[in-house]
């Protein structure tokens, strides 16, 4: 059965989740976001999971405070010294997050529709919240370093128990080969996390460090995962993943979002993202 792949490889493909009018309604709400948005010069900033540009961001409240809002990140290399776009700003963004689930009715739709609360009642989920949600442009761009290192999603957003962390991961075009499809490591979601990202008790700074270090892993034991527009990926929270850069001339566009089981579960104190009085988790069925 699906649930029992999914349990053995901490990931599982569902083509054919969303229809076309589905993917088309999240794109053109897209467009109209990037074609409106206003950011100012001093927020305009780059966001990775990798390491060295997480430390760009420490200080800077546009990331810091974005749990419970929609903002706009950007790729390296888009901006001049002055912040101004060296490169029309649809091909400059990378990711829009961290709140659309809750701020967006297109998006709130799609994470709270009746096939996605179906779904997650089928893997067992008994009382889940929207922690966090991001729209992924992965654009092909020569100054775009726009490859995903290898992670876990609990890196960033941990609970305990562990377990309890869902990706939802939603093709709105083609994922392939060329443009940076998924890549995971069946089984690796048994193991345990090896390192957080946590915030910095010791600071009145908004301040992150990470505890641990992401082991050296073997290249040939990552699996690709090419999809079609409209497929959904289920991930784990503790499933190794990564993706490629993009070498196609076609963007890669998704839209994905992480479920917390609630029952007897306590999401980390220590992570960046956290809820708000005016923003609490919202809980997945209505």
């Amino acid at each position: 059965s699906f649930l029992l792949q999914f349990r053995e490889d901490g990931f599982l493909v569902l083509e054919g989740f969303l229809s076309e009018d589905e993917c088309v309604a999240m794109q053109q709400r897209i467009g109209e976001l990037v074609a409106n948005m206003d950011i100012p010069l001093h927020c305009r900033t780059i966001f990775s999971t990798q390491e060295e540009q997480l430390k760009i961001l420490e200080h800077r409240d546009y990331f810091w405070n974005s749990g419970d809002k929609v903002r706009f990140f950007f790729e390296k290399g888009v901006f001049d010294e002055k912040g101004n776009f060296l490169v029309p700003p649809e091909k400059s963004i990378n990711k829009i997050g961290h709140a659309l689930h809750a701020r967006d009715p297109v998006f709130r739709s799609v994470t709270h529709s009746p096939k996605v609360q179906a779904l997650a009642k089928s893997l067992g989920l008994q009382m889940p919240v929207v922690v966090q949600s991001m729209y992924i442009f992965k654009v092909s761009s020569p100054s775009s370093p726009d490859l995903i290192n290898p992670h876990q999603d609990a890196t960033f957003l941990y609970t305990e128990p562990l377990g309890r962390l869902l990706g939802i991961w939603m093709a709105l075009e083609d994922a392939t080969l060329d443009n940076g499809c998924l890549w995971f490591i069946p089984g690796s979601h048994t193991g345990g996390v090896s390192r957080r990202l946590i915030r910095d008790p010791g600071s009145s700074e908004p301040v992150t460090s990470f505890l641990g270090s992401e082991p050296a892993r073997d290249n040939s034991l990552f699996v690709p995962t090419p999809v079609r527009r409209g497929a959904l990926i289920l991930i784990h929270g503790e499933v190794v993943h990564k993706s490629e850069k993009n070498l196609s001339d076609r963007s890669r566009h998704a839209y994905t979002f992480h479920l917390m089981e609630t029952w007897d579960t306590v999401w980390s104190p220590e992570n960046w993202l956290q809820p708000t009085a005016e923003l609490p988790f919202p809980p997945l069925y209505s």
